[in-house]
């Protein structure tokens, strides 16, 4: 006779569950799918991570089947030690999927096999529902608070129905949740309802506390097995001195690419001259009039001077503009503690308006203090960039007031302080390896190198990417050891019969100057083979203006372009119109899901590197750069693959998927980082062959009409 398996011995914490495989199988046979073996690979390796306690990053791609094999292990491991599993997105339209479809599926499925009910949860920002006691007392200065609308009749207008809406919402809803208020409202109608959690009044002394909906969805985040939160509130729980997600020892981190930059835009603090008259009439009528009119003063001296320097980055702090952001900080500390602490015995509405004030003051201050303490290190030690923002609309004229900003340089030190040290984090997406290897990426989320298995320019990306400084987060507690796997559990998709990978090498490199006409000609030429069809991913807004408005009357196919609708409605039509084109940037490189006859041609203008005057992105090259690493490889081309890999996903999204990538720009065949580059896109069958596309092409269109 074999040998016996020994029993599962369980502490009294835990819970007899059945194995993984065992729970997979009954998940995938509850919602009528198949076993697939990337499915199987990435389940088992997210159990193994979940149990031994090393850090894993997956990469799977487009349908695999990748949300299931990590929520069946987190809901295993949830359940046998009674604890919470965070599962963090990047964009509502997964954490909706998570809670909407999957995990109710889930929850019907295993709970046989569980023998207890799977509770789970969502759980945003506190900004992110609608607080009833805003509601009933309203913003404290509300007719400043609608700024420049109170001069265009139309906007007040506007501005007034919605906020009469959310009113009326606020007897309705049972969640407060923005999310499910369709259609929505303007940020400025939204501010109407909402707190930021400095804000709060807390659930203990606000009289809506029992009923309020951020204080309902922590309360039932709590009691979760899972709770699915976005990517922007990982990074406030670290960041902030107070617990916002519940305890837990493992966090999935879907959509992980958009991790870095998540995470930098929350740690992103900024002033402006309005911020600051804002913050001095909210504690106008909290203290003395002169310590309120000396915010004020340096308020438009601080807008004064920022209409008058040139905006980008600054690496130098000009003398003048030094010392009215003291000036700004003092003044802000002088209100601060005119208004004294929180005094428990107020008023609620009373106390409301002392804590709107307060932690105005409190973050206009901090940001004063980290905007004058980044210019102290020498350039190459520094932590944050300063950059000055001016936008403009086409036209030329300013959009909104101009200003400063500052930035982490790097996000490493905070990530691998808060959540690498702490906890079990399984890091996930369809595009993770950038020049076949996971070492980019993971340096930017400050894990060590692996060293092995990674080609060169990867291991250049990754290297310098270790070099930049970057500033810890909160590290109180028992740190892990840094211990963590890679694995790419590939696609069902036959990338090499189902795709070409086409180069225009005949064509010029890219200029600043706009499309040149080879392009324009190149782009209609591929159209027309492919019947419409197309999907143009361009670098920038004006580059597919350009391309929309010169080839509109030219091409035989309708041809919509982003800004002209909504970008839900226009995917809406495309999608509907086999022989529509749509063409586009950012937000439809990373955001299109289109399976089928409607989309057989992705074009991309040129390889997406960050544009040179990126305040971020050159202070991190350039960072790099300082501690001897390679800043273009570690920045710029790790930016660019990405981007790439990301638009290359959009052509395959079923099985029966066929089609063509087009890069119009010659450098991905002729640089030297073409070869990183090309690594870190699917495997399809490449050429530099215009005839054979175009032949392809036609084929496509002949057999889909």
């Amino acid at each position: 006779m074999g040998d016996v398996p020994a029993p599962e011995v369980l502490t009294a914490s835990e819970t007899r569950v059945p194995d993984m495989a065992t729970l997979l199988a009954a998940a995938v046979e509850a919602i009528g799918g198949a076993e697939r073996p990337g499915q199987v690979r990435m389940a088992e390796a997210v159990a193994h991570a979940v149990e031994s306690g090393e850090h894993l990053a997956v990469q799977a791609g487009t349908g695999t089947g990748k949300s299931l094999a990590y929520l069946v292990p987190a809901i295993r491991h949830a359940v046998r030690n009674r604890t919470t599993v965070v599962v963090s997105t990047a964009t509502i339209a997964l954490q909706r999927q998570l809670v909407d479809r999957d995990l109710p599926r889930l929850a019907e499925a295993l709970e046989p096999h569980l023998g207890t009910e799977l509770k789970f949860a969502i759980l945003k920002g506190r900004r992110n529902y609608l607080c009833l006691h805003r509601v009933q007392t309203g913003v404290p200065d509300d007719p400043e608070e609608f700024g420049e609308s109170l001069f265009d009749p139309q906007q007040m207008s506007t501005l007034g129905r919605q906020v009469k809406r959310l009113n009326e919402w606020a007897e309705e809803t049972t969640t407060g949740d923005r999310d499910e208020l369709v259609p929505g409202v303007s940020e400025q109608a939204w501010r109407q309802v909402a707190v930021t959690a400095r804000e709060c009044l807390g659930a203990q002394r606000c009289p809506q506390g029992t009923e309020c909906f951020a204080e309902l969805a922590r309360a039932e985040a709590g009691e979760a097995h899972i709770v699915v939160t976005n990517h922007a509130l990982l990074a406030i729980d670290a960041l902030e001195e107070f617990q916002v997600l519940p305890d837990h020892d493992v966090v999935i981190v879907d959509e992980a690419h958009e991790l870095v930059d998540r995470v930098t835009s929350v740690a992103t603090g900024d002033l402006s001259a309005p911020a600051v008259e804002i913050a001095a009439r909210r504690c106008g009528r909290l203290v003395e009039e002169g310590v309120a009119d000396r915010l004020k003063q340096a308020g438009e001296a601080l807008g004064h001077l920022l209409e008058d320097l040139p905006a980008g980055r600054m690496d130098v702090l000009p003398e003048s503009l030094g010392q009215v952001v003291a000036v700004v900080r003092d003044a802000a500390h002088a209100c601060l503690t005119a208004i004294g602490p929180e005094k428990k015995e107020l008023d609620p509405a009373d106390a409301g308006a002392r804590k709107a004030a307060r932690s105005t003051l409190e973050e206009m201050h901090d940001t004063a203090v980290r905007l004058l303490e980044s210019f102290q290190p020498p350039i190459a030690e520094r932590f944050d960039v300063v950059w000055l923002n001016k936008p403009f609309v086409p036209d030329g004229r300013p959009r909104r007031p101009p200003a400063l900003h500052v930035a982490p340089i790097g996000v490493g030190g905070l990530l691998r302080t808060t959540l690498f040290e702490k906890r079990t984090a399984i890091l996930t997406s369809a595009t993770l390896t950038l020049g076949g290897s996971f070492e980019p990426l993971a340096g930017q989320w400050g894990l060590p190198p692996l060293g092995e298995g990674s080609s060169p320019d990867a291991r250049t990306a990754a290297e310098g990417l270790a070099k930049t400084a970057t500033k810890d987060g909160k590290g109180d507690g028992e740190a892990k050891k840094l211990v963590w796997s890679g694995l790419d559990v590939g696609s069902p998709f036959d990338h090499a019969r189902s795709g070409i990978l086409y180069v225009a090498r005949h064509l010029p490199q890219p200029g600043r100057d706009g499309l040149p006409d080879a392009y324009l000609t190149e782009i209609t030429e591929l159209i027309e083979a492919a019947g419409g069809r197309t999907l143009g991913l361009f670098s920038s807004m004006r580059a597919a203006r350009q391309a929309a408005d010169e080839l509109r009357d030219h091409l035989s196919h309708p041809l919509l372009c982003q800004g002209e609708d909504s970008t839900s409605l226009l995917v809406k039509q495309f999608a509907e119109d086999e022989r529509s084109c749509l063409f586009g940037t950012l937000s439809l490189w990373q955001g299109v899901d289109v399976p089928g006859p409607s989309l057989q041609l992705v074009i991309m203008d040129r390889i997406p590197f960050p544009r040179p005057d990126d305040p971020v992105q050159s202070a991190r090259q350039r960072a790099v750069a300082a501690r001897g690493g390679n800043g273009f490889m570690a920045v710029a081309a790790t930016h660019a693959a990405l981007l790439l890999a990301q638009g290359a996903g959009r052509l395959l999204r079923s099985m029966d998927d066929r089609g063509v990538i087009a890069v119009l720009d010659p450098r991905m065949v002729t640089a030297r980082y073409g070869g990183f580059l090309k690594n870190s896109l699917p495997p399809f069958w490449a050429t530099t062959d215009a005839e054979k596309v175009r032949g392809a092409l036609r084929r496509l269109d002949a057999a889909a009409s």
